[in-house]
């Protein structure tokens, strides 16, 4: 090869980190003239990125090039039982084979299961793995539908709190994140920004050094609240009675914005009279606030201008977090912080980004699956029921462990599941209620395949793994929920040995199942264009993407929204004027279609089940928070050494107030068990006077490597929230006792500890 035509030595490639992050940003990977990415960064370029990346992806290599990571496809071998399995000796329970093998077996198992017992006994299992629009739901959706395998509801992370918002406001928009540089007041509701949306922390430090205040409502002392002017300690589960509260002292002091109200909300009269009972004393006791706290905070809140509200997906894991949802997002219009650029607030703006997804799921392909219609809905938040009761011909009382009835899973129709098919998720850790989903994963009639990156807690139950995708290895395009650009991420890299990214995944399974319509030969590229709508003129025919075009996405890496291409002269501000996209046409206080489904039409607080309110406290008296790690994602990089150095000094940990210690004659780095009627698990004291008493915190981790061999949803429930049927992970009572040897047996736990 001469000098003319060498390979230059290094190109740079726009890729997007495709990770579940409200941030989505533009990533320029280092690739050398071998092929090898030596190099990730933030590109500079993009408004909110602005050229640097939180701590989990600046190592994003270590992820990348990691030894133990899944290169081939692998079969569980004959008489291995499926179970948890030691790190590191995985590879003794498998056996390598090529991808026709594994395909065409997986094939020949999925046909078999909806001969015998219908399609709907195959149960897709994903979700925020990668959030690109074609890795999280695009031939997989083809796939499933033209099978006709059940339906998954997919709503463990965020759906409570997006429905709760969509009833208030129509969708889910907001403040721009770069506009949190103008407010004069920040309230982190709920919201770690320092923790797990990095790049809106300059500009909330950028408001700050203008004289802004940082408040954070949060039981734990996030990175966020050790940083704040104000950190309020409040106590789980009562985020609704404190929305509440506030707007019942705002009312009373004549602090809300009536000019506002009047034009742009509904219900504001059954609202306010609502609120009359919400008294800041009676919102302190519950809270554990004072009620000189809740008057400071709701009068600062109300006149401060512009004031801009952080709420994140925490506080709607909670049993009544719907609820708290509504009533927090109400906060901005009932005081007019719409009005004021830099004012408002955000809980997600992926309602901005309005792609053609029933060009890319094509869910009536359904109609050509032997079922001739849309299949069964399960609830993923219910997944443990859903493997061990579902089609058990138990009737809805047998679904009602948790006081659930048909809600725990959709619905009790329908054949028990026989095949689980796992990919963009780790519901072997992440699921509520553990023991449960671990005792159907193990089912020896279950057959599941698994597709991803490393062997972690669900591969261990597998019968076929399948190796997956970095977002360096595979093409996509995607939108954000915590900013308004478009931006397409190219391949840099070529897989390593032969992983396969989902698209490519799903088309060769179609293929194998005799599905002959052409859709399951599309590329990535057409999948592309399709989600763009992209018309005969190049653009998309999407509203707010019209200017657009694939090259241009290819030329720039990020293109903003249409609303947002000219922040300074023209600024987005939503709610300000015009129509909501509600039934009422206006931000709704009062939500009519709630009330004709029997439900509050207007936010109340009923303390959760399992809270100090309940009966169940008196057997489990503490409350305890199942928080996420700073440097994980969810449980994404929880096996990357790196990354658990880390977060080693909370790791395996059980924080404790020191009050609720001493009376159990704990003290910092005892051995102590925690339980309650689903599980028990083995952590290390340590000591936290920043939270509330009664309340105790331990952090999620993958399950075998942990203690015992059990995470902190050890203890979870598959008990559902009160708007959107998602998780209530946050709604969780235990018992903590210091232990006094080996063999020690918890009542009531059923598992030795």
């Amino acid at each position: 090869m001469t000098a003319a035509t060498a390979s230059p030595p290094f190109r740079i490639v726009h890729t997007v980190c495709s990770h579940d992050c409200p941030d989505s940003c533009g990533v320029l990977v280092t690739v050398d003239g071998d092929g090898r990415a030596i190099k990730v960064a933030g590109d500079p370029s993009h408004p909110v990125t602005q050229g640097f990346l939180c701590g989990k992806v600046a190592k994003y290599l270590d992820r990348v090039y990691a030894p133990e990571r899944i290169l081939y496809p692998l079969k569980r071998k004959a008489g291995v039982a499926k179970g948890p399995l030691v790190r590191g000796l995985e590879h003794e329970a498998f056996e390598r084979v090529g991808w026709d093998e594994a395909l065409d077996a997986i094939a020949e198992r999925l046909k078999g299961v909806a001969e015998e017992f219908g399609p709907e006994a195959i149960l897709p299992y994903s979700y925020a793995g990668t959030i690109g629009v074609l890795g999280f739901g695009s031939m997989d959706r083809r796939f499933f539908h033209r099978l006709g395998a059940s339906q998954l509801d997919r709503t463990i992370c965020s759906e409570a709190g997006g429905v709760a918002w969509k009833l208030v406001y129509g969708k889910k928009l907001g403040t721009p994140t770069e506009d949190f540089r103008l407010a004069r007041l920040v309230l982190a509701w709920g919201a770690n920004i320092h923790g797990n949306n990095v790049h809106l922390w300059p500009m909330v430090e950028q408001a700050r050094r203008n004289g802004a205040r940082l408040i954070v409502i949060d039981p734990y002392r996030t990175r966020t609240a050790a940083l704040a002017d104000w950190h309020i300690a409040i106590r789980p589960g009562t985020d609704g009675a404190l929305a509440l509260g506030m707007m019942h002292v705002i009312l009373n002091e004549g602090l809300e914005d009536r000019d506002y109200i009047a034009e742009m909300t509904h219900g504001f009269e059954q609202l306010a009279e609502r609120v009359r009972e919400y008294t800041p004393e009676r919102v302190a006791a519950w809270t554990g606030m004072t009620a000189a706290e809740i008057e400071q905070l709701a009068r600062e809140y109300a006149t401060t201008r512009p004031a801009a509200l952080r709420l994140n997906y925490g506080v709607q894991r909670s049993e009544n977090g719907g609820t708290a949802v509504r009533a927090i997002a109400m906060l901005p219009a009932l005081t007019g912080a719409w009005k004021y650029r830099g004012g408002g607030g955000q809980l997600s703006t992926s309602g901005a980004f309005d792609w053609d997804e029933n060009a890319v799921r094509r869910p009536d392909l359904a109609m050509a699956s032997p079922l001739k219609r849309l299949a069964r809905v399960v609830n993923m938040s219910a997944l443990g029921l859903a493997l061990t009761e579902l089609g058990q011909g138990t009737g809805d009382e047998g679904l009602g462990t948790e006081g659930l009835g048909t809600e725990g899973l959709g619905t009790n129709d329908g054949p028990p599941v026989k095949a689980l098919f796992v990919y963009n998720s780790n519901p072997g850790a992440v699921a509520p209620n553990h023991n449960s989903v671990k005792r159907g994963m193990a089912r020896a009639d279950l057959f599941t395949v698994v597709h991803d990156l490393f062997f972690n807690d669900t591969t261990d139950y597998a019968d076929y793994i399948l190796p997956a995708t970095t977002f360096l290895e595979h093409t996509d395009v995607q939108g954000a929920y915590g900013h308004y650009f478009v931006q397409l991420s190219q391949k840099a890299i070529e897989p390593p040995g032969e992983a396969r990214p989902n698209v490519w995944l799903f088309t060769q399974l179609a293929a194998r199942m005799g599905f002959e319509e052409d859709c399951f030969r599309d590329s990535e590229q057409d999948l592309i264009r399709q989600a763009l709508a992209i018309g005969a003129d190049g653009h998309s025919t999407r509203p707010e993407m019209e200017h657009i075009t694939l090259q241009d996405l290819k030329d720039k890496g990020h293109i903003p929204l249409a609303f947002h291409r000219e922040p300074e002269t023209s600024p987005f501000q939503p709610f300000v004027s015009g129509t909501v996209p509600t039934p009422s046409g206006k931000i709704e206080f009062c939500s009519e279609k709630l009330a004709a489904q029997g439900l509050d039409g207007v936010p109340r607080f009923i303390p959760p089940v399992e809270s100090r309110f309940g009966e169940k406290a008196k057997q489990f008296p503490l409350e305890f928070l199942s928080r996420k790690a700073d440097n994980y994602m969810n449980s994404t990089f929880a096996n990357l050494d790196g990354h658990r150095k880390m977060e080693a000094r909370t790791s395996q940990r059980l924080e404790m107030h020191p009050a609720d210690a001493e009376a159990r004659g704990i003290r910092d780095g005892d051995e102590v068990s925690i339980w309650n009627d689903r599980g028990a698990l083995r952590l290390t004291a340590m000591m936290n006077a920043s939270l509330p008493a009664g309340v105790v915190a331990g952090k999620l981790d993958w399950a075998k490597l942990s203690a015992g061999g059990a995470n902190v949803n050890a203890l979870t429930s598959e008990r559902l929230t009160d708007i959107g049927a998602g998780a209530t992970f946050y709604s969780t009572l235990v018992e903590v006792a210091k232990v006094q040897g080996p063999g020690v047996r918890v009542q009531g736990s059923g598992a030795q500890t």
